[in-house]
């Protein structure tokens, strides 16, 4: 058996189920994203934001794939507002994450 197209089947499945669930469609994303399949990564991470804004762990890797697919300003925009959640939010090793992230893009 295939197990990543298995992880990637039984994510879509329980997403089929719930479909707003933001856990399950950050999964399903970051499995997409091992899998070389950007695009629809991407609309996953994007719809999560648009849900949830509050779902921290999107920015780093939303930010991540716009820098990857020629994106930069959107990268470095994404990030910026995921510093400035992380900060309200306390999550200090978030933040720490985030501005890495914007200063290696950066450079």
């Amino acid at each position: 058996m295939n197990e990543p197209k298995d992880k990637i089947k039984k994510l879509v499945h329980f997403l089929k189920k719930n479909p707003d669930d933001s856990f399950t469609k950050f999964a399903l994303a970051l499995e997409l994203m091992k899998q070389n399949q950007v695009s629809k990564a991407r609309i996953l991470f994007e719809s999560i934001l648009e849900q949830e804004p509050d779902y921290l762990g999107v920015y780093y890797h939303l930010g991540k794939l716009y820098e990857q697919t020629g994106r930069p300003d959107d990268a470095r925009n994404l990030l910026h507002r995921g510093i400035r959640l992380a900060l309200a939010k306390g999550e200090n090793r978030t933040e720490l994450e985030l501005k890495d992230a914007l200063e290696t893009l950066n450079n």
